[in-house]
């Protein structure tokens, strides 16, 4: 059972200053914290009069802290720009789910930029941008990772985490357990530059916190939505200060960099948001302006108040520089260094246009957009732009685009330049890649499979933890698509349940070069795994599978699908299938 020896870490950000004369000493530390769904207006020094967030604040008053910092909508597009320093579009990353939320391998990310510069990388928390190598955090730099890798978890109590390939099961609340993982990293590794990341994943759905947090502010008479997310902000300001006394007990304080962000609007629109308009999957600047703290003793100033517009897409060119670390992009950089802004009130900081992208599930579109310079937002939905004064109108209540034509067409046109220019290379089709030398297990998701017939996603949305139902004839298929680096012969394994009455189901499962048949007599039909959420949630609850090993099957190199057909219904309906296991064999080619 996992306790405190492995910890998750946010990323320490290495400060070297790129617009003056470094200090002589070793690399800085960087920890980086981050947090999944709240809101700029979820913090209490904020304006929010119902939430206590003591370390944040201090955090804010200890360090700089960023007024006009933007990300994009929703969780996946924004962890691929801070990871990479380029807009999500171009990273591959498109969506949350449907296998949309993957970056491409050969991005770079700052896990690769910090090892590559000889520092220990550690990711505690939430990926969400890939759950197969080379996409996943071992493919993408990171030495240590203790976490889940898909865009949300099921049970914050008591879980089955990730560590580096392995599940081990946890005690505990899921934020603080995250924290012991990321200490423990911290402290192994206070001789050596370290950069942590640690993206909690609280307080995203589904609402569950210890009673201590949810009663506190449920006694304010808060919805019970509120009160557990109130409660988990709580937590995590709590657990941010055991990683703040961690680097004061270790004495490295002098030398490391800490960095608060949030990664899109609140999950809600209906609490406090310092009265921007918009919330999370808006592209209003409710949805996008969130909290940046960065606190580095003695070098960056306290009640440093940085009012010059920075984005996600910023982060890795500041950490890089500040590292002293060259020549490290191999692809462009959409984002720049905002270094001189913490140490040089004088800088000449030129106003810039900030785009805003939010896709749609079921198709790339160019809309919703929206831009946004030092003064104006210019927003599109679907029909037509509006344009918003945002130092006379910060709330965004008076469309003023009437009044403004040519500055609404300088900025759709430059939006519809930027929008060409990182989608010219976007595949809509992805592949799960296959057959890595030293990666015998890939998982096939439902949620990444295509699909035809009657069979449908058995909570409507196919989040992450979704699975497949409604398979009722013959006609129905399954399949996946592959990018098999190597030939070999894999074990197919899957993760199922089968209703009383449905036993003896026929499965064909078929590739380009091999298909083999299995028979399912073995009845599991368990019932839903009781929750202990606040609030009833919009993702499917959990379940636990069976496994079926339905044989052996040979994959040729190159790209191909697998699907599964049954060719024999006895009852009224196949499996309901969560997951496909590809085993690679051993004595498999791996050349």
């Amino acid at each position: 059972m996992l306790k405190s020896q492995y910890i998750s870490i946010s990323l320490l950000i290495v400060i070297c200053l790129g617009c003056g004369d470094a200090p002589k000493q070793r690399q800085p530390n960087i920890i980086l914290v981050m947090t999944d769904d709240q809101g700029w207006g979820d913090i209490s020094s904020h304006g929010n009069a119902q939430l206590e967030t003591p370390i944040m604040d201090q955090l804010a008053e200890d360090g700089a802290r960023f007024d006009r910092f933007f990300v994009s909508p929703v969780c996946a597009p924004t962890r691929a720009s801070l990871l990479t320093g380029r807009d999500h579009l171009r990273t591959g990353t498109q969506w949350v789910t449907y296998g949309l939320e993957n970056m491409n391998a050969e991005e770079v990310t700052f896990g690769e930029v910090f090892k590559n510069a000889g520092y220990q990388t550690g990711l505690f928390g939430k990926w969400h941008n890939g759950s197969h190598y080379p996409m996943d955090p071992k493919g993408q730099g990171f030495d240590t990772f203790f976490g889940f890798k898909m865009g949300h978890y099921n049970n914050y109590f008591d879980t089955e985490l990730e560590y580096n390939g392995e599940m081990v099961q946890t005690e505990g609340f899921i934020t603080d357990v995250l924290t012991d993982s990321a200490l423990a990293f911290i402290e192994r590794n206070k001789e050596t530059p370290f950069l942590a990341y640690v993206p909690y994943n609280a307080p995203h759905s589904p609402f569950q916190v210890p009673d201590t947090y949810f009663d506190k502010y449920k006694k304010q008479g808060l919805s019970d939505k509120n009160a557990a997310v109130y409660g988990m902000v709580e937590n995590v300001d709590f657990n941010l200060g055991r990683i703040l006394n961690k680097v004061d007990e270790l004495g490295i304080a002098e030398n490391t960099i800490i960095i608060f962000l949030t990664d899109n609007g609140p999950n809600g629109g209906d609490r406090f948001n310092g009265n921007m308009k918009g919330w999370k999957a808006k592209v209003d600047e409710g949805g996008v302006r969130v909290p940046l703290f960065i606190k580095w003793k003695d070098h960056i100033k306290p009640n440093t108040t940085v009012e010059e517009l920075t984005a996600h897409i910023d982060v890795l060119p500041t950490l890089a520089g500040l590292a002293g670390i060259e020549n490290y992009e191999t692809k462009p950089l959409d984002g720049k260094s905002f270094a001189p802004l913490l140490f040089d009130k004088e800088t000449n900081w030129n106003d810039r246009y900030l785009f805003t992208h939010q896709s749609r599930w079921d198709s790339l579109e160019q809309f919703p957009a929206s831009v946004r310079n030092n003064r104006y937002r210019a927003v599109r939905d679907v029909k037509k732009w509006e344009l918003y004064d945002m130092q006379a109108d910060p709330s965004q209540r008076e469309n003023i685009a009437d009044e403004n034509p040519e500055l609404v067409e300088e900025m759709s046109t430059a939006y519809e330049a930027w929008f060409a220019d990182v989608t010219k290379n976007l595949e809509e089709k992805r592949q799960i890649p296959v057959g890595f030398a030293g990666n015998p297990v890939v998982q096939l998701p439902a949620t990444e499979s295509h699909f035809e017939g009657n069979i449908t996603f058995f909570g409507k949305s196919g989040w992450s933890n979704d699975w497949l139902t409604n398979w009722t004839s013959t006609s129905d298929r399954i399949w996946w698509d592959l990018d098999v680096q190597n030939a070999g012969s894999y074990e197919v394994i899957l993760k199922y349940t089968l209703e009383k009455g449905n036993e003896g189901v026929k499965l064909e499962i078929e590739t380009d070069s091999d298909r083999v048949t299995s028979n399912i007599s073995k009845i599991h039909d368990p019932k839903i795994v009781e929750s202990p959420d606040r609030v009833e949630r919009g993702e499917v609850y959990e379940k636990n599978w069976a496994e079926h090993s339905a044989g052996i099957i040979e994959l040729e190199k190159g790209i191909q699908n697998i699907s599964i057909k049954a060719v024999d219904i006895p009852g009224k309906k196949s499996i309901d299938l969560k997951t496909v296991i590809l085993q690679r064999k051993q004595g498999a080619s791996n050349e």
